[in-house]
């Protein structure tokens, strides 16, 4: 397993991590995800730390905290060995303090989370979405102090606009504050919006990004193709409206594109569809999910082999759209691309 740098910070993760959002599952959404009960995920973890994944990833507000008190059933007696990364932020309940980033928020979430993971520290805490009605100096303050008493070693975003992020990051170098290092991110080959924005403003500001869904809500299993349905046991049937919208055309000319690339590797799609994320500029380390052991050995072979060049464009050319404005003039016309080189020179949209 190769080791990447988290962002600007001196934290080493794995180039593939695990999200934990198939432990425990309750609900409408999470139900769907996966049911992993601690003994199932005892053995998924097993599998990753054979295969040198070390991090991993959950949230309180997947399944209502049984993820995160399932991870910490699973990872008992090896805390040591792995590197703990969770998010909060969106509701927990109907309550005025049970969603947000107040400072109130944040503490109480941060000892929920603690508890339930059994452990004394958090290796990575991450705001799940960005709160407005939060002042940011407020937000970050009780970040430091977290971090400060010992219960957060590093701390992250997730989902924030270019914006957003940037007010905080000013925000922190302003008052002193310790700096978020990495962005966990929605970016897959049928979704690269983060590439106009976000992926310069990592380059720029040292955010590491955490890939989440990067096989496109699950569109990208190869199991998904022109004129055919998706499958019986799809998740998609029940969750797709919770997930990142793609068009029908443009997800099957993606798919086309993996289907001729996995004839001549020999590899699945979504082998593929991972192995092209890991060569993109700021990804320090893409979750890959599994329901089963089966599902996560198939995942793991993502690593150790890379996509040549030709094979790389091709996938380019097949995923890739017009940008929105104010992106499309770099993108089309030479003066505005003098002035500001892409960070990766995207294709005509097809």
């Amino acid at each position: 397993m190769e080791y990447r740098r988290l962002g600007a910070s001196g934290l080493e993760v794995p180039a593939l991590s695990f999200g934990a959002g198939t432990f425990g599952g309750r609900g409408p959404l999470f139900g769907a995800w996966g049911t992993t009960d601690a003994g199932e995920a005892r053995r998924l973890v097993d599998i990753c730390l054979d295969a040198g994944i070390t991090m991993f990833d959950t949230a309180d507000v997947y399944s209502g905290g049984a993820s995160e008190e399932v991870l910490g059933e699973a990872i008992k007696g090896r805390r040591d060995q792995v590197i703990v990364s969770t998010k909060t932020g969106l509701p927990m309940g109907d309550g005025p303090g049970d969603a947000g980033t107040s400072r109130s928020r944040l503490i109480r979430a941060c000892e929920d989370a603690l508890r339930r993971l059994g452990t004394d520290h958090i290796d990575l805490f991450q705001l799940h979405a960005y709160d407005t009605g939060a002042p940011v100096e407020e937000v970050l303050s009780a970040l430091d102090d977290l971090v400060r008493a010992g219960k957060v070693r590093y701390l992250g975003i997730s989902n924030f606009s270019g914006w957003q992020a940037m007010k905080s990051l000013a925000s922190a170098e302003r008052y002193g504050h310790p700096r978020y290092v990495a962005h966990q991110v929605y970016y897959s080959l049928v979704g690269r919006d983060y590439e106009w924005e976000l992926m310069p403003l990592g380059l720029d500001q040292g955010l590491g990004a955490l890939v989440w869904s990067p096989l496109g809500w699950g569109r990208l299993t190869g199991r998904i193709r022109r004129g055919t349905p998706p499958p019986a046991g799809s998740r998609l049937h029940r969750t797709a409206d919770y997930g990142p919208p793609v068009e029908d055309e443009h997800l099957y000319r993606v798919v086309d594109a993996l289907d001729g690339i996995a004839r001549e590797t020999g590899k699945s799609v979504p082998q593929i569809a991972l192995n092209w994320l890991l060569r993109r500029p700021t990804v320090s380390s893409v979750i890959i999910g599994a329901r089963d052991e089966h599902q996560l050995r198939q995942n793991l072979g993502a690593v150790g082999w890379a996509l040549t060049p030709d094979q790389v464009a091709a996938l380019d050319a097949a995923s890739a759209r017009t940008a929105p404005y104010p992106y499309f003039p770099y993108q089309r016309q030479e003066g505005f691309a003098r002035l500001n080189p892409p960070v990766i020179a995207p294709p005509t949209a097809a």
